[in-house]
């Protein structure tokens, strides 16, 4: 029996835009990311970028936050290949610092642009991004408490994915 406390989080978030299976697997702990070269260079990003500046990574809660400055909450994403799942990830740790008092603008940089014009966007947190937030963390809990795993559904960035050979080996 699965318990019924879920903890979202950004990456449940971010996974849930770019695939509901990932989310899944991930959410009910089954962690393929620790042999993810993919994942260990994103990791190493993170690290490069954390000593280059003066406001580096933040904990509160179950999120941690790249960058928070006076005017923003900044997130560094490797690539905008999934500019919908990262903004959305985005929104998600703007509502978690507002309830805490500390209201941002929130700033995506990507490292590598292949989509957008610009290596920024900045958003902004608002009544409609927040109901539909609590939508969508609603629908991840039904998701990770289901006894059904989503099926495998083969998309252009599967084969750059941690469980590629979960899925489809």
């Amino acid at each position: 029996m699965k318990s019924n406390h879920i903890r979202v989080n950004g990456t449940l978030i971010n996974y849930y835009f770019h695939c509901k299976r990932q989310c899944y697997l991930h959410g009910n702990r089954l962690n393929l990311e620790d042999n993810s070269e993919l994942v260990q260079i994103g990791r190493a990003m993170h690290e490069v970028k954390a000593q280059e500046s003066e406001h580096t990574e933040v904990a509160i809660e179950n999120i941690r936050l790249d960058k928070l400055t006076a005017e923003y909450l900044t997130e560094i994403k490797k690539s905008d290949a999934d500019m919908e799942a990262a903004k959305w990830q985005l929104y998600y740790y703007l509502k978690i610092l507002k309830e805490k008092g500390i209201v941002r603008k929130g700033r995506l940089i990507f490292v590598e642009k292949n989509k957008a014009k610009k290596a920024a966007v900045i958003l902004e947190l608002d009544d409609v991004q927040e109901q539909k937030l609590e939508q969508i963390q609603t629908e991840i809990e039904e998701l990770l408490l289901s006894d059904e795993v989503p099926k495998a559904e083969e998309k252009a960035g599967c084969k750059k994915c941690a469980y590629y050979e979960y899925c489809f080996i």
